[in-house]
């Protein structure tokens, strides 16, 4: 009787699924894209590393920025409700308005994308979403990988991490020590739950019915914040910032404050959205609701108060 060969198909690794792939993601990244292409831009997508020609950008005393992270475990609920156009644009979101937080404008983005088996019409929709959300951001989705882990995540599973990096002028760089006594506190709305505080979610879920309605509100992508912010960096109207993340509104705010300052926050001002109102409404004390979810504040500014009228009109 003739064995069988072991092949790496066989162990659970589809190499021709894996470039096909590829192929779409190369597909993707030209689409939109000017007439003259950089010659760079051509050896990106395929290769062994992604580049990005930094010569034509005009930036005094340029700092490079990086910031990496996921979308935690609101990836269970897009694998639940099998919605995977918009989780993309969560990791993108995650990792860019990490980057304006120091004023940094983001030019590239790669993504990390593990799963237990490849299935290309799932994970073309989940890039679809990481180049709508490049898009968003203004910036280049450059390059990426793609792991297929037979054994590690089971069949269905998948997870994604992004990596973004971004460049800004030393003279533009926003930092808690410019923050001085007296400036305010500018909230700007979040779009939902965005992507922290979801493994409190999921527990939450397990008492409750799923309509429509609610998976679309949970499965609402995190706002991506670039361009508007970006323009205030640009007319000097920002001391500090704050992307507001796993740890709540307060936590993140004092990680942009000199620590000789404290804050002083009128939560009834706050304009929540139904779904922190329905969260609530599931015996989740007030402490826990700010501790854990942005409870409607994605974003946080800190500027001098004589600024407001100019922020406001930009």
């Amino acid at each position: 009787m003739k064995k069988i060969q072991n092949s790496y198909k066989k162990s659970g690794v589809n190499i021709s699924l894996a470039n096909k792939f590829v192929k779409h993601v190369s597909q993707l990244t030209k689409k939109g894209v000017k007439k003259k292409i950089n010659a760079l831009d051509r050896l990106n997508i395929g290769s062994f590393g992604s580049l990005y020609d930094i010569s034509q950008l005009k930036i005094k005393d340029p700092v490079i920025v990086s910031c990496t992270d996921g979308v935690g475990t609101k990836i269970d609920l897009a694998n639940k409700f099998k919605i995977y156009d918009t989780i993309g644009i969560d990791l993108v979101a995650m990792c860019v308005n990490d980057l304006i937080v120091q004023g940094a404008k983001p030019l590239f983005f790669l993504d990390y994308i593990a799963v237990g088996k490849l299935n290309l019409k799932i994970t073309k929709k989940i890039i679809n979403g990481i180049f709508k959300g490049c898009k968003i951001a203004d910036c280049k989705l450059i390059g990426g990988e793609t792991a297929e882990m037979p054994g590690i995540y089971s069949e269905n599973k998948f997870d994604l991490a992004g990596f973004s990096v971004g460049i800004v002028s030393k003279r533009k760089l926003l930092s808690k020590k410019k923050v001085k006594q007296n400036d305010i506190i500018l909230a700007i709305p979040s779009s939902g739950i965005h992507s922290n505080g979801y493994s409190l979610v999921r527990s939450i879920l397990k008492n409750n019915k799923i309509n429509k309605g609610l998976k679309k509100e949970l499965l609402t992508p995190t706002k991506i914040y670039a361009k508007e912010i970006l323009k205030l960096t640009k007319e000097n109207l920002i001391h500090s910032a704050a992307h507001i993340t796993g740890g709540g509104l307060i936590e993140n705010l004092l990680r942009s404050v000199p620590e000789n300052l404290s804050i002083n926050i009128d939560l009834s001002k706050i304009k929540t959205k139904k779904i922190f109102k329905w969260l609530k409404s599931n015996n989740i004390s007030d402490k826990e609701m700010i501790n854990t979810f942005n409870c409607g504040v994605g974003f946080c500014l800190i500027v001098d108060k004589k600024n407001i009228y100019k922020i406001k009109k930009t």
